[in-house]
């Protein structure tokens, strides 16, 4: 009976697997097929401007959907292709190909949030935070604290890729739990979470950078800021948290059973963890405390009602220059705290030791500047040649033609963003690509930039864990196979997959009690709506 029993149950473990396998060689081929994104921006400036000769030539159009007098609007009311296959587009392609990239919002917005997040990640504020978090919840806790901590870590990614998940592992298996299950609770608090947060990160400047300019396609006034979707990605954080918790109790670990250490590749017996120190307990003390101060001079600047950050004419916070200046603000809030630590720790003594830490991420910044480079032309180009208000004023007659103009559209909007995040796993070059196109698509059926945005960063999210695109899918795998010397690509994603599904329709389900129901704004100041 055994026997039967433990044949039926490899058949069905061959089915699932093959079903997996033949998933992920799909995405693989695909992933593959395409080339890097820095040479697909470059393929893509050219495309458009050949094609938008080829449009020119042919005469394409569309009418104008604002109203007479606005900013932009042309006196006929006629949206023309300009080609830039011709002698006029060539200068102004040569004469703008350096303000284009100077220009570009994401590139010094992400550098100066990060060069403050680097000081708190090299002097080791970071790390210690996350470990105090995660080994010293109670052990009915620890489940959700590693999901929480993950989500938090994306601050800075790395931290949590390279620090987190590991640990994550070996606080399973020292509690005598599966330490894959730890492994999977991490990676989907990481990534799968990887627009969740508490506090502001780079990303929000990055995709606000992006979000910026394709929304002046329509209204060249508009205006997005780093905390557009601040209170969305906020409740997203409890979300995640709980449905990865409960992903991993009452699915996942369920299906790893109990753990073999025979399974493992590695001796287990030197799987130490090393618990916060008398001076890092001393260090998050003292950066806890400097946090507080930073955090009070901060909220003098903004809570009063003559607060000298508020909106010198509304008195508002929306568009104040404390929201306009956020990034000002990332970097402050990460590096005085982290400097602070460094100093009781010992791990930065001087202004040498910050300078050296600013430098390390800087350096790291090579592959993001190239990007930002072609990323900025094909954006510039897109808007330039009005390729993008022209698809996006019929792609939204389309739309309003199929009566696909509620909240549904955004169910396939983040579907489509979920699956092309499988084989393009950049968030910022997807967005770079979808963003001129869709946010304009979307404003003309009266749904706000903010919101649009909101909506992309949770389809970008929830693939991250299934697809081997993914830049860190191989330290994981590498990780993972520490504890099951047989671990496969497949059996991975089979074990993420459940997070990836449970977190795609909870996060969806929540965006539209959010918005649609209880109509509450993705953050502060961010209209729902928008009135082309």
């Amino acid at each position: 009976m055994s026997k039967a029993v433990d044949t039926a149950d490899s058949s069905s473990e061959e089915k699932q697997s093959g079903l997996f396998n033949r998933f992920l060689a799909s995405v693989e081929f695909l992933g593959n097929m395409l080339p890097h994104p820095i040479t697909l921006f470059a393929l893509f400036c050219v495309a458009i401007i050949v094609f938008s000769g080829i449009a020119d030539w042919f005469g394409l159009t569309a009418i104008d959907p604002r109203p007479i007098g606005s900013a932009g609007r042309e006196a006929d009311g006629v949206i023309e292709v300009v080609s830039l296959l011709s002698a006029e587009g060539l200068q102004r392609i040569v004469t703008g190909l350096v303000t284009n990239f100077t220009s570009f919002a994401p590139l010094g917005t992400v550098l100066v949030a990060l060069l403050g997040v680097s000081v708190a990640e090299h002097s080791g504020l970071l790390s210690a935070a996350m470990r105090g978090m995660v080994m010293g919840a109670s052990k009915r806790l620890v489940t959700f604290m590693v999901v929480f901590a993950a989500i938090l870590s994306n601050t800075a990614s790395e931290l949590g890729y390279v620090v987190l998940i590991p640990l994550a592992a070996m606080i399973f298996h020292s509690l005598g739990r599966h330490p894959l299950a730890g492994l999977a609770a991490a990676f989907a608090g990481v990534s799968g979470g990887y627009s969740a947060n508490l506090l502001l990160g780079t990303i929000d400047p990055l995709l606000a950078g992006i979000t910026t300019p394709a929304a002046q396609m329509i209204d060249p006034t508009y205006q997005v800021g780093a905390e557009a979707n601040w209170y969305f990605m906020m409740i997203s954080v409890l979300l995640i948290a709980v449905l990865g918790t409960i992903v991993t109790e009452k699915i996942v670990e369920p299906r790893l059973r109990k753990y073999n250490p025979d399974d493992a590749s590695a001796d287990l017996a030197q799987n130490n963890i090393e618990g916060l120190t008398a001076k890092e307990k001393s260090g998050l003390k003292w950066a806890g405390f400097s946090l507080l101060l930073v955090s009070l001079l901060l909220a003098w600047t903004i809570v009063p009602a003559d607060g000298i950050l508020r909106h010198p004419e509304t008195g508002l916070f929306a568009h104040s220059p404390f929201s306009k200046g956020i990034v000002v603000f990332i970097f402050i809030t990460f590096g005085i705290p982290g400097f602070v630590y460094g100093r009781v720790v010992g791990t930065m003594k001087n202004d040498k030791d910050v300078i050296n830490a600013m430098s390390k991420s800087m350096s790291s910044m090579g592959m993001y500047i190239v990007l930002v480079f072609f990323a900025a032309q094909f954006v510039a180009f897109f808007k330039w040649t009005n390729l993008g208000t022209i698809l996006a004023i019929n792609g939204a007659a389309m739309l309003q033609a199929l009566n696909l103009t509620g909240p549904e559209v955004f169910v396939l909007f983040i579907l489509m963003c979920a699956l092309v995040n499988l084989s393009l796993g950049s968030s910022s070059a997807q967005w770079a690509i979808t963003a001129p196109i869709f946010v304009p698509m979307l404003m003309l059926i009266g749904y706000a930039p903010e919101t649009i945005q909101a909506a992309y960063r949770i389809g970008d999210s929830v693939t991250n864990l299934i697809t081997p695109m993914m830049s860190y899918f191989g330290l994981i795998l590498a990780v993972a196979t520490k504890y099951k010397k047989d671990m496969g690509i497949g059996t991975l994603v089979a074990t993420m997959l459940p997070y990836s599904m449970i977190f795609f329709v909870g996060w969806v389900a929540l965006f539209y009690l959010w918005v649609f129901v209880f109509g509450l704004p993705v953050g502060p100041g961010s209209p729902i709506y928008y009135t082309p």
